[in-house]
């Protein structure tokens, strides 16, 4: 079991605080408001380290920088503000997609991506 340190813990609080997708710039700006002198190796081996164990997901936004979310949630999508370029979760998802198939595919997963301005930008 990996060494708990100030910078690990302070990085697992940070995404637990912020409860939405975070990158690694905006996961270091909320750790540093702990542990002023993390650098972002350290934070970059941390996020490694907890992607590794599972406890961290990357989550791939088409043209946007890596970001990075607690493992585990209910099957979700995501929003993007097109403003401040923060990533939030949309709990809900689209139904029917098997209609949207073309005729004969067989749909394995999905994944939606809604654009738009936050409640803070709009």
């Amino acid at each position: 079991m990996p060494r708990q340190t100030r910078q690990r813990a302070a990085i697992q609080r940070a995404l637990i605080t912020a409860d939405r997708p975070l990158t690694i710039d905006e996961i270091l700006a909320s750790t540093r408001k702990i542990v002023p002198t993390i650098g972002i190796a350290t934070a970059y081996r941390n996020i490694r380290r907890l992607v590794d164990e599972g406890w961290l997901t990357a989550v791939d936004i088409p043209g946007g920088p890596a970001r990075y979310e607690i493992t585990g949630k209910d099957h979700h999508h995501h929003f993007v503000c097109l403003v401040c370029d923060r990533v939030f979760e949309v709990p809900s998802c689209p139904s029917d997609l098997e209609k949207m198939s073309p005729a004969g595919f067989s749909l394995d997963h999905h994944e939606v991506v809604l654009y738009g301005k936050c409640a803070d930008c709009r």
